[in-house]
C-alpha cells in the first residue's frame, strides 16, 4: 500500500493541477477525510483499520472548499519544458525532461534574468554550443519566442502526455477538457 496515491480534485471536481497531477498519499487523504476537509469520491479495494474504524482507501477525493487560482503558472523548470513542448528551442529536437537543460537566452553572466522571457528548454549539445553568447551571436535562432505561458496552455500540452500510469478510477476526472480556462 505504500505506493497508493489519491487524486485530489478541487470543489468543482476538476484536478487542482494536471501536470504534475494533484496527488496526495493515501494517508494524507484519510487524514483530510477524518478532518472533514474533503469528500470521498472513489476508493480502492483496499481497507485500513483502526481500533474503532474501518476505512476504504481513497483513490479520489474532492476538496470541500474551492481553491481559486491567480491565473499565472509557477515558474519551474518542468513548466518551461511544458511550454516548450519538451523540445530544444535551438534544434527543435524532442527530449525527455531528464535529457533537457534550460538556457538563459541572454546569459546570466551578461545580466540576463531567470524569468519566463529569458529562459528556454535546450538540449545539452546546443546549450554548450551557444555558451556565453546570445542566439544571434551564436547564429542559433530560437524556434519560438520565450514568453510566459498561460495555465491553460500548459494544461493543453500536458493533455498530450501519456496517461497509462493513472488508476482507472481517476479517468472520469481526467477528461482533459481543451476548453479548460485555468
Amino acid at each position: 500500500m505504500s505506493g497508493l496515491q489519491t487524486l485530489v480534485l478541487n470543489a468543482d471536481y476538476r484536478p487542482l493541477s494536471y501536470h504534475p497531477l494533484s496527488l496526495w498519499s493515501w494517508k494524507d487523504a484519510i487524514s483530510a477525510l477524518l478532518l472533514d476537509r474533503v469528500n470521498l469520491v472513489e476508493t480502492y479495494d483496499k481497507v485500513v483499520h483502526s481500533p474503532s474504524l474501518e476505512i476504504r482507501v481513497p483513490s479520489v477525493v474532492a476538496l470541500k472548499r474551492y481553491v481559486s487560482f491567480n491565473g499565472r503558472p509557477a515558474f519551474t523548470r518542468y513548466n518551461i519544458y511544458l511550454r516548450d513542448n519538451f523540445s530544444c528551442q535551438y534544434c527543435n529536437t524532442t527530449f525527455s525532461a531528464r535529457e533537457l537543460t534550460f538556457d538563459h537566452v541572454m546569459p546570466k553572466s551578461r545580466g540576463g534574468m531567470t524569468e519566463w522571457s529569458n529562459v528556454v528548454a535546450a538540449c545539452s549539445p546546443c546549450n554548450l554550443k551557444k555558451a556565453n553568447r546570445t542566439p544571434e551571436e551564436a547564429e542559433m535562432p530560437l524556434i519560438q519566442e520565450a514568453l510566459e505561458p498561460s495555465v491553460r496552455r500548459l494544461n493543453q500540452v500536458a493533455q498530450r502526455l501519456p496517461t497509462s500510469d493513472v488508476h482507472h478510477s481517476w479517468l472520469d476526472y481526467l477528461y482533459w477538457d481543451s476548453e479548460l480556462e485555468r
